[in-house]
């Protein structure tokens, strides 16, 4: 994935682009081969007498480069949507950024020389299948409806676009560049400014990052997918790039995730706090307060990145789906849902925030307050549960949690009233009494129930008052009915749906965070390790995997997969510096643990320095790069 905190596009290994939203992540794609391999659009690059192909994001980046070796020499293509922040913002403002919505290739000849053909197919909007009316003029070739691809060469139009051919010689180069509405200047002239902007952006905010535990590179990696996929003009951030990617290959399980889900947009949050990016976080919180919630009115699992709480789906039938898995969707009806995890996990992340040093203004308290009311009065109703089932609602088990834990973080932010007591107790009491199964007692999907659920797995890490025994032998038993090798399925049974789904990354990095709270680091460890080696060739995943074939499946790239890697890569460290106790306790005390060690090795380090007596001989200099 590229991309520039508005829009993004998908970059196959063969340098192709399958996939592209300029402007907006939920827009109309210029090019979608991803959803009809035959009739979609892309953009190829094509270099004569191929032999191989290789890629890597630029260090620190979300630029990306894809080495062609041909038999005449080395063609280096950099691929990259420009991005910088805006001069009004501050140096630790990520979020105000200018992005003129365009794509930039760079052509490159490393050695030798090499002839390149590149093809571009756009397609109209609405997923429209016809290529818009083409004029091509010197350098330059517009398509009705304002798209333009800026690059000189031999250009030729073809039935479904264009074909520009060109040969460079070593030291040669040449840029292209996408737009969507025409610019003031030929932005050609300043591929190289772009690209200098673009970069330093990235590495600017690469550089905050203060986690300095294991993993340090994938975490970094997850980090900077989790920046993609925010919304700069709103602050929301979308749970992955695209839509209908299958969970089974051929299936109906295909799904719009271009929006913003609270549920996943606060897990990133908790990621991307603990490795002190706090910007997000804020701009997060405006998007909520000024475009989504509104007093008196109840929180909605999902909005549209502008706010919009009503995400009407459809079916677009005149498309084949990816390797012919129909329907391909846009919009989500799972926006009419009610599942009462979501409001636990707003408050839980309202604490984490005002712990961090955020500030609750008086219409967020007030905000705030009247969802754990409205869990008082509603926590007793079935719900379609954190997997968003489409069949009949049920008292899921996690979902009762979560409700315990929204009425705890509004007692410890808040000041705690009665009401929310007594609600908590009951919750307890229906968890213990009617919440389990199997014995030795584990807790099961739903009351009453007796099959397993891996959104189980996050309750020994939620501060719920719940004996040690019943944890361990939860995590157990989802072990047990769930895992296959490394992967774990979010359930078994039926949920409205046909057909089956892959196992999910998240459940199974969800196992590695259990293992740990039930102290059995050297299992977790071992997981995690497995489940790292699963990325693709860059790093990144999807939302889930075949465990027969190994292949991604889901929307990709996946903030929900992402988020969970830099957590269990986070937990792993405060497992290894405090044991099972430093997992004790809410996201926020595990996370002002993680923080405070930090900080305190940054207040420390600066002390030595600032110290008189301190000689800034080679190993104190490491002392300095450090702070």
């Amino acid at each position: 994935m590229i991309g520039d905190c508005h829009g993004a596009a998908m970059v196959s290994s063969a340098g192709s682009i399958d996939w592209c939203c300029l402007m907006r992540f939920d827009g109309d794609p210029v090019v979608f081969r991803l959803l009809d391999w035959a009739r979609g659009g892309f953009w190829s690059v094509e270099p004569l007498e191929l032999r191989r192909t290789e890629r890597a994001y630029v260090e620190r980046t979300n630029i990306l480069k894809t080495r062609f070796e041909t038999a005449q020499g080395t063609l280096e293509v950099t691929d990259f949507m420009p991005v910088g922040r805006a001069r009004t913002a501050s140096v630790h403002n990520y979020v105000s950024l200018n992005a003129p919505g365009w794509l930039v290739r760079r052509f490159a000849c490393i050695e030798g020389e090499v002839d390149v053909v590149t093809r571009l197919h756009p397609r109209g909007s609405d997923f429209n299948l016809d290529m818009p009316d083409l004029t091509i003029t010197t350098g330059r070739a517009d398509w009705h409806g304002g798209l333009s691809l800026w690059l000189d060469g031999d250009t030729t139009p073809e039935p479904e676009g264009v074909r520009v051919a060109f040969r460079l010689r070593a030291g040669e180069q040449r840029s292209a560049v996408l737009t969507r509405v025409a610019p003031l200047f030929d932005p050609r002239t300043r591929a190289e400014e772009l690209y200098a902007t673009t970069h330093a952006f990235w590495t600017e905010w690469t550089g905050y990052c203060r986690y300095r535990g294991p993993y340090e590179a994938m975490v970094q990696r997850s980090a900077l997918a989790l920046k993609l996929l925010t919304y700069a003009p709103t602050g929301a951030i979308v749970a992955a790039a695209t839509t209908s990617l299958p969970e089974t290959l051929g299936g109906e399980r295909n799904w719009d995730y271009r929006f913003c889900w609270i549920r996943d947009a606060t897990f990133a949050l908790f990621s991307l706090s603990v490795l002190g990016y706090s910007a997000e976080g804020r701009r997060f919180s405006d998007f909520l307060t000024r475009r989504c919630l509104r007093e008196g009115s109840t929180l909605r699992i999902m909005y549209g990145i502008d706010g919009e709480p009503f995400l009407a789906e459809r079916e677009l039938a005149h498309l084949e789906g990816y390797g012919g898995s129909r329907p391909v969707r846009v919009g989500n009806e799972a926006a009419d849902q009610r599942q009462l995890d979501v409001f636990g996990e707003l408050l839980d992340w309202a604490e984490l925030r005002a712990a961090l040093g955020g500030r609750l203004d008086a219409d967020e308290r007030a905000i705030l307050r009247g969802i754990a009311d409205h869990v008082c009065a509603q926590w007793q109703e079935p719900d379609q549960g954190l997997w968003e089932v489409r069949g009949p609602p049920r008292h899921f088990t996690h979902g009762k949690a979560m409700a315990w834990v929204t009425l705890d973080r509004a007692a410890r932010l808040l000041g705690d009233q009665p009401n929310w007591r007594e609600s908590r107790e009951a919750i307890l009491d229906a968890l213990r009494s009617n919440g389990c199964s199997g014995s030795p007692p584990w807790l099961a999907q739903s009351l009453g129930g007796d099959e397993t659920d891996a959104a189980l797995l996050q309750i020994p890490l939620l501060g719920l008052p719940l004996s040690d025994e019943l944890m361990e032998s939860t995590v157990e038993q989802v072990a047990a009915d769930l895992r296959v090798g490394d992967l774990v399925y979010r359930y078994r049974g039926e949920d409205g749906l046909e057909g089956e789904e892959g196992a999910f990354l998240i459940t199974s990095f969800w196992l590695v965070e259990a293992l740990l709270a039930i102290d059995r680091p050297e299992d977790a460890r071992a997981l995690f390790e497995r489940l790292l080696a699963r990325a693709n060739d860059v790093g990144l995943y999807a939302e889930e995997i075949d465990p027969k074939t190994g292949a991604f499946l889901g929307n990709f790239p996946q903030a929900f997969t992402h988020l969970a890697l830099i957590s269990s890569a986070s937990l792993l460290h405060l497992h290894e510096m405090h044991g099972k106790h430093g997992l004790e306790g809410t996201n926020t005390d595990r996370a002002k643990r993680l923080v405070g060690a930090t900080e305190g090795l940054k207040a420390l380090l600066y002390a030595l320095v600032r110290n008189r007596g301190v000689r800034l001989r080679s190993s104190s200099k490491s002392v300095l790069a450090l702070t």
